[in-house]
């Protein structure tokens, strides 16, 4: 068995691990890179494995980075059958035609404007491709054992990252390998803890958060500040948010803070129709959430859910305080870009940033303190106020997986670092390797590695 390192190197966008084994060529995950432009280009590069010899693809979770290449590797050939939880195929009935639809509308304004380099622009794939992708999901429950052929099997374990995540347990008789996807928290507001493991021949661990303990405030405090600090100033607070797992946290969290009388009951909007209809989804889950009846309902009616263009564009008319919360999480892409163009701009306004923002991206600009950000081709002055609230991350931080890692009963031969930019990987391998004297690995991209 050896494993090829196709992404997720030295950066926590385009997750994808390739295991071959005898005959048999099986990919996990199949995520796009994101943020700087250098990674953003390999998605356009042929694929460095020939599709149509690769048999099957396991997903960890449905999120763009671990997913969101699927319908571009349908294209270039891949027929294989896509295996993962029924939540993650849920989520990505919803993730992957919106990921389309939205590279189809970026590419159509950018020519319209005019201010692409390539004449026309093209998406990488459309709506259709990912819905056609779609009909290759196969789904398997958490704890079942799965033959994938050639002596190979699977086993899919909660992971507590977003609905449906897991970890990917392979073993072909006489060696494992575990690839933790995103670790999720122990303590999360909505989800049921991670389950832990206890054996694998061999790891791979993310990095995202491995050289940071998340700030030990309460966010819901932050939260409150920032929105009453900014409503005072009759200001918008735009918050960019992931379509999955953050805009659900923050929608409890608002709930919670009006239930409370810690906020005004100033008016909540939910710009993302992915994340309107992700939100429903989490719903039809309730053995992986900590919620009950109640809270989920108070979750689910906290904003008014807008659907159409028009209704986001009127939003940007409308006077403060009031709240918007709208997709991209890292300001990528989405409605919110367009929020971002009309309100930025205004000193009493807040934007609100949930989470990590990988190098390159529009968020990692405006906490880098950047006077203006560059959108559809224009640069918008920033004056709104800024912050970034480091503890709704969904993502476990270094002494959480070291927590997680304790319990393994030996020593895998080798862990591999990955999914995490160079500082975070390099961290957590020292943190592992002076606290745990584990043989640690940061791999190299298209580097392969036998594991027996």
């Amino acid at each position: 068995m050896k494993i090829q390192f196709l992404g997720a190197t030295h950066t926590v966008t385009g997750s994808k691990y390739l295991i071959e084994h005898n005959r048999r060529k099986v990919l996990i995950d199949c995520g796009l890179f994101q943020g700087l432009k250098e990674l953003r280009l390999r998605n356009r590069e042929p694929f460095p494995v020939d599709p149509e010899k690769i048999d099957s693809v396991i997903l960890t979770h449905a999120h763009i980075d671990h997913s969101g290449y699927l319908p571009l590797l349908m294209k270039q050939g891949f027929r294989g059958t896509v295996y993962c939880t029924p939540g993650t195929r849920d989520l990505c009935r919803i993730l992957l035609p919106d990921s389309g639809r939205l590279q189809e509308e970026e590419a159509g304004y950018a020519n319209r404007k005019g201010f692409s380099r390539h004449k026309p622009a093209l998406p990488l794939y459309t709506q259709e491709d990912a819905e056609r992708v779609l009909d290759l999901f196969r789904t398997i429950p958490y704890g079942k054992r799965h033959d994938l052929g050639d002596g190979l099997n699977l086993k899919l374990t909660r992971s507590g990252h977003i609905i449906g995540s897991s970890f990917v347990a392979l073993s072909n008789g006489k060696a494992s390998i575990l690839f933790s996807g995103d670790l999720g928290r122990e303590n999360d507001l909505i989800l049921r803890s991670p389950e832990f493991v206890t054996k694998s021949d061999y790891l791979l661990i993310e990095s995202t958060y491995g050289d940071r303990i998340h700030d030990p405030r309460d966010p819901q405090d932050q939260i409150a500040e920032i929105i009453n600090r900014t409503a005072t100033r009759n200001g918008v607070i735009i918050v960019p948010a992931f379509s999955v797992g953050r805009t659900q946290t923050l929608l409890y969290i608002v709930h919670l803070l009006k239930m409370e009388g810690r906020i005004p009951d100033i008016p909540v909007f939910l710009n993302s129709t992915m994340s309107i209809s992700a939100t429903g989804v989490i719903f039809d889950y309730p053995g992986e959430l900590r919620l009950n009846p109640d809270q989920s309902e108070g979750l689910g009616n906290v904003a008014k859910y807008i659907h159409s263009p028009e209704e986001s564009k009127a939003l940007n008319k409308q006077d403060g305080p009031m709240i918007i919360i709208s997709a991209s999480g890292m300001a990528t892409g989405g409605r919110v870009l367009h929020h971002l163009k009309v309100f930025a701009p205004d000193p009493n306004n807040s934007i609100i940033f949930t989470g990590f923002q990988a190098a390159g991206t529009r968020g990692a600009s405006m906490l880098a303190n950047a006077e203006s950000i560059k959108i559809h081709g224009q640069y918008i002055p920033v004056r709104a106020e800024v912050d970034v609230i480091h503890n709704l991350s969904a993502h476990a931080d270094q002494g959480e997986i070291m927590k997680w890692l304790s319990h393994f009963r030996n020593p895998p031969k080798t862990t591999f670092i990955t999914h995490g930019e160079p500082q975070a990987a390099q961290a957590l391998r020292e943190k592992i390797e002076g606290s745990l004297r584990w043989n640690c690995k940061i791999p190299e991209y298209l580097e392969v590695t036998e594991i027996l």
